[in-house]
């Protein structure tokens, strides 16, 4: 029999992974930063890789968050389809994000888009931004991405024509470059090929989770061609503009090439918990 999910255990993991995510970046993120900053050899670059390192140190140690921009709050939620659920898991969810603004605490960003009104909790109307994934078995998995706004008002999104494919390349270079120093680099770029125009976005944003230390031919490609734009940390120049380039493909319609290009900064915040499962 499946392990019933309650509605409390749901609220108190979302405020642990929305500590987690905020305090403390995935293991994958740090060693990609330290990789770079050895590496580097322009003295100004790596004072900033070095100056990041240590950001990051300290909000482990204070347990506060590693940048002022807690972000927009994404979440990706895997329901099992066995899962027993008597709640409303969207409930949960906002009243962890609610407690967690509180105590953590986190910087209340959500805001209409018209009045500027600010709700003063990070939730909203449409916020969080919760994506539903059917899967199998009776588990829930639930993953917390915090999006801040410097990078994620750096991304694009384009409808080519199906003939164009050898500009898909170009754009997410022209993408980077038009970004420069605004996103905090070194960046995580998350490409996503076709779908729908929506469809593109949502596959973008998905690669950011990719690991960084992961990544076929292609991506590393194009990862070369980004890092020869000489960005750099910060936007000051070195070897470093990306961390890494995560591609994320699906079918679309005959006559349509969608393209969309996610950026995110240095901090790719993200955590994630399962819960439930059978017995």
């Amino acid at each position: 029999m499946p392990n019933p999910i309650d509605h409390d255990t749901v609220v108190s993991a979302v405020v642990d992974i929305l500590e987690e995510a905020q305090t403390r970046l995935p293991q994958d993120v740090i060693n990609s930063i330290k990789k770079a900053a050895s590496e580097e050899t322009f003295s100004v670059a790596k004072e900033q890789l070095e100056a990041i390192l240590k950001n990051i140190e300290i909000a482990g140690n204070r347990k506060v968050p590693i940048c002022q921009d807690t972000g927009i709050l994404i979440f990706f939620v895997e329901l099992g389809r066995k899962a027993l659920l008597d709640f409303s898991l969207e409930d949960a969810i906002l009243k962890g994000v609610k407690i967690a603004t509180r105590n953590i605490p986190l910087r209340p960003n959500a805001v209409d888009p018209l009045s500027r009104r600010n709700s003063g909790d990070n939730t909203g109307c449409g916020i969080p931004d919760i994506k539903y994934e059917l899967t199998e078995g009776s588990s829930i998995k639930i993953t917390v991405a915090p999006k801040g706004a410097g990078s994620e008002n750096m991304s694009a999104i384009k409808m080519l024509n199906p003939t164009e494919k050898d500009r898909i390349r170009n754009f997410v270079l022209e993408t980077v470059l038009n970004a420069g120093g605004k996103p905090c680099p070194p960046i995580i770029v998350g490409v996503g090929i076709g779908g729908s125009f929506d469809k593109a976005a949502r596959l973008a944003k998905s690669a950011l989770l990719e690991k960084t230390d992961d990544m076929n031919k292609e991506e590393l490609s194009l990862l070369e061609d980004i890092n020869s734009l000489g960005i750099g940390p910060m936007g000051l120049g070195g070897k470093t503009t990306a961390l890494a380039v995560h591609i994320k493909t699906a079918y679309c319609h005959t006559a349509s090439l969608p393209v969309a290009v996610n950026i995110q900064c240095w901090a790719n915040r993200h955590a994630s918990i399962t819960l439930g499962g059978d017995e």
